[in-house]
């Protein structure tokens, strides 16, 4: 019996095969639109995990002020390079701390100028960020400790003064009013999750950067690289105690520092991803109930078109079951044609959406299951009520029916 109802369902479909697409075309859409937000919000969550880790899921880093963002740090003091010693010798756990001097500037070379970030750290700010070199060298402890005028620079430094792929190496780099000798090309290493450059800097040795630059050395950060087997919460309690202790801060007083966790970062952006990724994927499956409606109204259509063939197929034996069944059957294989048609366009949609932003594709069997169910469910459901009034028709009416 299931046989024959899903054979007669089939033919129905295929005799209007127009209007069976545009049947199902909410569905599509819907069925469609669900697994392509899904999946893009799932490669975009990856990215923004990836992109943050690559910062290195053993740094922490120390800023000064209340918290994070403008006005943040007002009234905070800096910190001291005596800090960086006292954290790498009272705190198990540090493997090492850097400074951190920040200052947006003009760099000139080869006849062409560019605003960069420009980075005054020691020779531990290579290892903490995890940066490595493309060619060269970093520069060394006793050119920190004299403020020698060298640096090291990003891809994208090279790019727009010499060229891609140009040598770089000893050529001058004038920053402000002095110039220093390049003795090092980094790795390139992409846009952060944030969007901003990676490769768009320049690295000086603490000291160069303090006298020349800034022309005072105020510690703003301190980059932490630590030793991951440690007890993270642990480190950042004895890391907050030293540095309330260093500062003078009486128990009543709120931290005029802030800690921040690349790795807990990472995981409450992805949470963050996760949670709009679903927002957008019950907004998109609103389409399936517009579906639904519109696989209700063609099957009711049907039923009145087909209301004698009804009561021919009740006048000689068959039973409202059947009748009842066999409509059934064909809103769900409208249903399912919905789903396995917006599956496939889903995958087309979700690899080009996922190229296009740069993010990789994440294929979820998941949510390609549950958006096929949800799509027969539909037409289970939608499809009732039309079942249910062409299997309550009576045969002899339906038979005179024009």
């Amino acid at each position: 019996m299931l046989g024959n109802a899903f054979l007669l369902a089939f033919r129905q479909i295929l005799r209007n095969p127009m209007r069976s697409l545009l049947t199902v075309l909410g569905i599509v859409i819907g069925v469609a639109s669900v697994i392509t937000m899904v999946t893009v919000g799932n490669g975009a969550t990856v990215a923004v995990r990836e992109q943050i880790e690559s910062f290195g899921s053993n740094q922490l880093m120390l800023r000064r002020g209340q918290r994070l963002g403008p006005g943040g740090a007002a009234g905070a003091p800096s910190f001291k390079l005596e800090d960086i010693n006292a954290l790498e010798d009272q705190i198990a756990g540090v493997i090492s701390a850097a400074p951190q001097i920040n200052r947006s500037t003009i760099v000139v070379a080869n006849g062409r100028n560019w605003t960069t970030s420009v980075v005054g750290s020691s020779v531990d700010y290579f290892a903490t960020e995890n940066r490595s070199l493309a060619e060269g060298r970093y520069f060394e402890e006793a050119e920190e400790i004299s403020g020698a005028a060298v640096c090291v620079i990003g891809t994208t430094i090279q790019r727009e003064l010499f060229g891609a792929g140009a040598p770089v190496l000893g050529e001058m780099l004038r920053i402000n009013a002095f110039s220093c000798r390049i003795i090092g090309l980094l790795d390139e290493k992409g846009t952060a999750a944030m969007g901003n450059d990676q490769d768009d800097l320049v690295v000086l040795p603490f000291n160069t950067a303090a006298r020349r630059l800034v022309g005072n050395n105020r510690v703003n950060n301190i980059l932490i690289n630590i030793d991951t087997s440690s007890d993270r919460e642990h480190l950042k309690k004895s890391i907050k105690d030293l540095m309330r202790e260093r500062r003078s801060l009486s128990e009543g007083d709120d931290d005029n520092f802030v800690i921040l966790d690349t790795a807990e970062v990472a995981e409450r952006v992805a949470s963050t991803t996760q949670i709009m990724t679903a927002l957008l994927g019950a907004v998109a499956a609103v389409s399936l109930l517009v579906g639904g409606i519109g696989i209700m109204n063609i099957m009711l259509v049907s039923v009145t078109e087909r209301t004698r063939e009804i009561g021919v197929r009740l006048a000689i034996g068959a039973t409202a079951r059947e009748v009842l069944l066999q409509f059934l059957i064909e809103a769900v294989v409208l249903g399912c044609m919905g789903g396995l048609l917006g599956m496939i366009i889903a995958v087309g949609a979700s690899w080009g959406f996922t190229h296009f932003m740069g993010v990789p594709y994440e294929f979820d069997p998941l949510i390609n299951f549950v958006s096929f169910v949800f799509a027969a469910l539909t037409g289970i459901i939608f499809g009732f009520f039309p079942a249910r009034r062409a299997a309550s028709l009576d045969p002899i009416e339906a038979v005179r029916h024009e």
